[in-house]
């Protein structure tokens, strides 16, 4: 017996992919086990090491510190997924003269770390009298660097969806902007959604490398507050509470993401769209096609 895509496995491949799954799970297990009896053993889980996080101020100034990070975050998502649609149309474009400097922009955007494009705009800008606040070098950093991964991504789903799509446009009169805007682009957003969903969760966690450059986000307070000595340099139980956090924030953002997700689906224009082009689909030849639509069946004598 076999899928599409594979044969089935047999009773043995089962019972073998069974104890393999097992093993890997005890081992998973027994190395999160490894890990905390060291942190246990290296004191980390003492009263000690935990005693900072019972000041309100240290919940404060975490609280500042995630609001930071989450004013990056909105600014770089925003200015990204902005900065893509507008580099995806300029890509797509029919003249070469528009294609080909949009093409370049996002393949040199995309190429550069965004660590490195942080580091040019904070100590690199200023050789050349431009001084830029750590707020500004972060978000420019992310929206360059995101703003071309996700015209890759608008760009490929448009140029997924059938040919029929935009030729049905233009055979009603539309221009290529209104072809785009109209339906293209709607079915595309819901088709790479969950790629722009993971694109900004890579967003709001790049936001992290802003502490080397002094953005005093999550990571830089959770540096900060563990190599406090008074406290017992706290570095570990601080990451624990930081990554904690940063989860947090990631699980938030994709139960936000996926309810716009639910809601395109739901959209009027785009069901609309959706069910417009599904009897082009579903139609096996121009004949059946024209059938069909003047309701007398299949084109094998069967009548409706």
């Amino acid at each position: 017996m076999s899928s599409v895509l594979y044969d089935v496995p047999g009773p043995k491949a089962v019972a073998r992919n069974r104890i393999l799954g097992v093993i890997t799970i005890l081992v998973v297990l027994a190395i999160i086990g490894f890990l905390v009896w060291r942190l246990a053993a290296t004191g980390q889980f003492t009263a000690q090491k935990w005693s900072a996080f019972t000041y309100t101020n240290v919940w404060a100034s975490i609280l500042d510190a995630t609001v930071a990070t989450l004013s990056a975050f909105a600014a770089a998502a925003v200015g990204a997924l902005a900065l893509g649609f507008v580099l995806a149309i300029g890509r797509l474009s029919d003249h070469a003269w528009v294609r080909w400097p949009f093409t370049a922009v996002i393949e040199v955007f995309r190429a550069i770390p965004v660590l490195v494009f942080m580091f040019l705009l904070y100590y690199g800008f200023p050789v050349i009298g431009v001084r830029m606040e750590p707020y500004w070098a972060v978000v420019i950093a992310l929206i360059c660097y995101n703003g071309s991964v996700l015209a890759e991504v608008i760009r490929a789903g448009v140029e997924s969806l059938p040919r029929g799509q935009s030729e049905s446009g233009y055979a009603i009169g539309l221009r290529k902007a209104g072809v785009m805007r109209l339906i293209l682009l709607p079915q595309a957003i819901r088709a790479m959604m969950p790629v722009i969903i993971a694109q900004l969760v890579v967003t709001l966690k790049d936001t992290a490398l802003g502490f080397i450059i002094t953005y005093p986000e999550l990571l830089f307070y959770a540096k900060y507050i563990g190599a406090q000595p008074s406290v017992g340099s706290p570095i570990i139980p601080a990451t624990i509470i930081v990554g904690a956090i940063y989860i947090t924030l990631c699980l938030v953002l994709s139960f936000v993401a996926n309810l716009v997700e639910k809601r395109l689906r739901r959209s009027p224009r785009v069901t609309a769209v959706a069910a417009a082009a599904q009897p082009a689909q579903q139609a096996g030849t121009d004949t059946e096609l024209i059938v069909a639509q003047r309701g007398l069946g299949r084109h094998d004598g069967t009548s409706v």
